[in-house]
């Protein structure tokens, strides 16, 4: 994919792609990671396309000036850990620990974000699964199986092999963020669909779930604002 630069305070890094499917030029500010795509459909030119984007560099100045500054997962950062901000602190012994309002990190620090990315990960794995046997319980159908990844575009799916997969960031949520996600996908199995029957299951599984969803769409961008080096 090409990239350009429109110069300026400050400069803007536009990533242009070409697709055969697009009917018109579009301008798109990725809320995850602020990087800015400029979409052409293949019979417009490379100059008319930049020229577009030169037109539009205000607007494009605000739009990544809104994004959440990235944290870098470090010794003296603060990360959140359901929902709680954590200080990373040296640590003793060979193990991360989470206490009070601290997140103690042993070893070299250049293998802090690394060890913190792992810590998050196993804890996302255990508060997932007791959340999903929970919900699967009530709902009475099972998962064949229980995967986590990074994912940018969507924090859980279902597939049709009744699969279940999460975005392992949700452990840095307030745990009832955690829980809807979880439930949400959890009444996929029954449900593979958005429909009413769908969101039926979901309140009878979980109860009320506006509040986290709520959160989610308005806030959930910001836990990909933490990088985690290594």
């Amino acid at each position: 994919m090409a990239q350009f630069n429109i110069s300026g305070t400050p400069s803007v890094t536009v990533a242009l792609r070409r697709s055969a499917r697009a009917r018109r030029i579009s301008l798109r500010v990725s809320r995850l990671d602020g990087k800015v795509t400029l979409t052409i459909p293949s019979n417009v030119s490379d100059r008319e396309a930049m020229a577009f984007a030169h037109e539009k560099q205000d607007w494009l100045r605000k739009q990544v000036a809104q994004q959440p500054e990235a944290v870098v997962v470090a010794h003296g950062a603060e990360v959140p850990v359901a929902g709680r901000v954590r200080l990373i602190v040296p640590g003793a012994g060979r193990s991360v620990q989470l206490g009070g309002g601290e997140l103690a990190v042993p070893g070299k620090p250049e293998l802090v974000g690394r060890k913190v990315q792992g810590f998050l990960k196993e804890l996302a794995r255990h508060r997932l699964a007791e959340a999903v046997d929970h919900y699967a319980a009530r709902l009475g159908r099972q998962p064949t199986k229980l995967t986590l990844r990074d994912t940018r575009s969507r924090w859980g799916s279902c597939s049709s092999s009744r699969a279940l997969m999460f975005s392992w960031r949700l452990v840095m949520a307030a745990p009832d963020v955690l829980d809807y996600v979880a439930a949400h996908e959890v009444a996929h199995l029954k449900e593979m669909n958005h429909s009413q029957a769908f969101w039926n299951e979901v309140t009878i599984i979980h109860g009320p779930y506006e509040t986290p969803r709520r959160w989610l769409r308005h806030h959930g961008q910001e836990l990909h604002r933490y990088q985690f080096a290594g």
